[in-house]
């Protein structure tokens, strides 16, 4: 069983913007996963990308370099 932890790294409530940013990390050996909380009747919300505790230096390297 695994004990990995999943941490957020962006918040938006734009999903193309996340799912862009999720394939991007994925793209640089970084396991990414969507999270979508918005209420969708009501439009409000957000939609949240996380990594592994582990990758969370490398994601926010990324979200950096990349002017996310």
């Amino acid at each position: 069983m695994s004990t990995e932890q999943w941490v957020v790294v962006y918040k938006t409530d734009n999903e193309f913007t996340a799912e862009v940013l999720k394939q991007g990390l994925i793209e640089s050996d970084i396991p990414a996963v969507v999270i979508n909380k918005k209420i969708s009747a009501y439009n409000i919300g957000l939609i949240e990308v996380l990594v592994s505790s582990e990758d969370k230096a490398s994601a926010d390297a990324y979200i950096k370099e990349n002017e996310i």
